[in-house]
């Protein structure tokens, strides 16, 4: 099982020291990071889609050491408003990415008011063939798609169920590694049960370190599933105050103890 560890996004301000040396050009961000990481989850493309040339100096600046999960743009997920045109784009964009063998699956993060009904699952079912070709990791946020029925339609498309670590709160998906496909996708977004729905910014929201006895759950999983999982890509949205960072080392430290190859390099704290 090939293992990739890595943080939403890379260009966190709050990092310099962390990470990023002192004086340290946002351009610099992606080269530092690929010395320590093997994986990224791009945010930027939620919010505007990259164009080819951006994914190329990505490609540069990572040298190669990087494999990308790319966040579906806002239209396709929550505005629901994607055109024909708006998937030629993203297919088009990564094309960089993808001939260099670094592109990792597509990210389909759906919001909490994406409820299981009849109009979202025909909806889902027009995305899902849209990305025919492709890797699909598909994250719900409200636990009406949390059944059995729907992780066989998943199998059977080999689509790939995200799993989320959240915090505790009614309404959200349980935190159960359910495996639909070659690939794991787990996100760790924080267990800020204070801030999950009053927080005013994301920052606020993921503001959260995990301890290590609870990530080691997730770790159990994993090698309990490890025959049936060809590569598990691990996420870490808590990025607040350089925590994912943290995380990162601990989540290797617990890998590596249970037998399984963690090949990055956080920074120390």
């Amino acid at each position: 099982m090939e293992v990739y560890l890595g943080t939403g996004g890379y260009a966190n301000d709050d990092w310099i020291g962390p990470l990023y040396p002192p004086g340290t050009k946002p351009a610099a961000y992606l080269s530092i990071y690929a010395r320590h990481f093997n994986a990224v989850e791009l945010n930027a493309s939620f919010y505007a889609i990259p164009g080819v040339k951006a994914f190329e100096g990505m490609l540069r600046r990572s040298e190669g050491r990087v494999r990308f999960a790319v966040k579906l743009h806002r239209s396709m997920t929550h505005e629901r408003t994607a055109t024909d045109e708006t998937y030629r784009r993203l297919f088009e964009s990564v094309r960089p990415l993808a001939e260099a063998g670094v592109l990792g699956p597509f990210l389909a993060q759906f919001p909490y008011a994406f409820h299981r009904t009849p109009e979202n699952r025909r909806y889902l079912l027009d995305l899902v063939e849209r990305f025919e070709g492709y890797r699909l990791a598909v994250e719900f946020r409200h636990a009406s798609w949390d059944r059995e029925a729907v992780r066989a339609a998943f199998r059977e498309r080999g689509l790939i169920w995200v799993a989320n670590d959240y915090p505790p709160l009614k309404g959200l998906p349980k935190p159960v590694l359910y495996v639909t496909a070659e690939a794991a996708y787990l996100r760790f977004h924080g267990r800020n049960t204070r801030t999950w729905w009053e927080g005013k910014t994301q920052a606020e929201r993921h503001d959260y370190l995990y301890t290590p006895d609870e990530l080691a759950p997730w770790v159990r999983a994993l090698t309990e599933q490890q025959e049936t999982i060809r590569e598990a890509w691990l996420i870490f949205n808590n990025t607040t105050n350089g925590h994912a960072l943290r995380n990162l080392a601990m989540m290797k430290a617990l890998l590596e103890a249970a037998g399984l190859e963690a090949p990055i390099d956080p920074p120390r704290p």
